[in-house]
């Protein structure tokens, strides 16, 4: 008798194999060739496919070089949500950004000199990370709305936003250009740090004390919840 529960992941994972293959394929060809002189149909025949296939899994040509799209234009908004009881939204983010220099995040742009070279070569790839900037920027703000409870989206969570997401999008540009300037991992994250932080610094003043998590309420005999035993 098949056991038809294993069936759904067996799918998922061959659709997951697929896709990887896909991406793997077209990266390498994109860095070769250049992202506007590749064709679908080579990217196709490189990783063993159907054309449609290729489409199928990336709908647009950009987001098979870009394939962690949805981790960067989701990625502020998601560190927001998952803040700790206590923890403002800039202290959040201030966190995850730090953090992801210190372990050279590729969506922090440590994807090495191919990559940046190649979205720097190509207006299409540009045009795309900038609108993956703005996604990010849009959720960002939708997830400080949904913070400061003043669904939908109000003037001030949309300026807050701009002015967080700026932080990211500025790291993310000095990365991609020390790393065309032939500098490592390593020394590119010692000289982004310090700016960093002091990009953030000059926000405590106007966003330390926006969009903080409330801290758990305590039982009603004044014990905290994790005292409960």
């Amino acid at each position: 008798m098949t056991d038809t529960g294993t069936a759904p992941n067996l799918r998922e994972l061959n659709k997951r194999r697929t896709r990887e293959a896909i991406s793997h394929a077209a990266t390498r060809l994109f860095i070769e060739r250049g992202f506007d002189r590749t064709t679908i149909a080579e990217v196709a025949t490189a990783a063993g496919v159907a054309k449609m296939t290729v489409t199928n899994h990336f709908p647009r040509k950009e987001d098979l070089f870009f394939d962690l799209h949805e981790e960067l234009a989701g990625r502020l908004a998601r560190t927001v949500a998952e803040r700790a009881p206590g923890e403002s939204a800039l202290a959040a983010l201030r966190r995850g950004c730090l953090a992801g220099l210190d372990r050279h995040d590729p969506r922090l742009g440590f994807s090495g000199p191919d990559f940046a070279r190649t979205v720097a070569e190509s207006p299409a790839l540009g045009a795309r990370l900038r609108e993956l900037h703005e996604l990010s920027e849009t959720a960002l703000a939708e997830a400080l709305a949904e913070a400061v409870h003043a669904i939908p989206v109000d003037f001030e969570s949309r300026v807050a936003a701009a002015l967080l997401a700026a932080v990211d999008r500025s790291v993310l540009a000095e990365v991609f250009r020390r790393t065309l300037a032939g500098e490592d991992h390593a020394t590119i994250a010692a000289a982004v740090r310090p700016s960093a932080v002091r990009a953030f610094d000059r926000l405590e003043g106007t966003l330390g004390s926006y969009a903080v998590r409330e801290e758990p309420e305590g039982r009603a005999d004044g014990s905290a919840p994790e005292e409960r035993g």
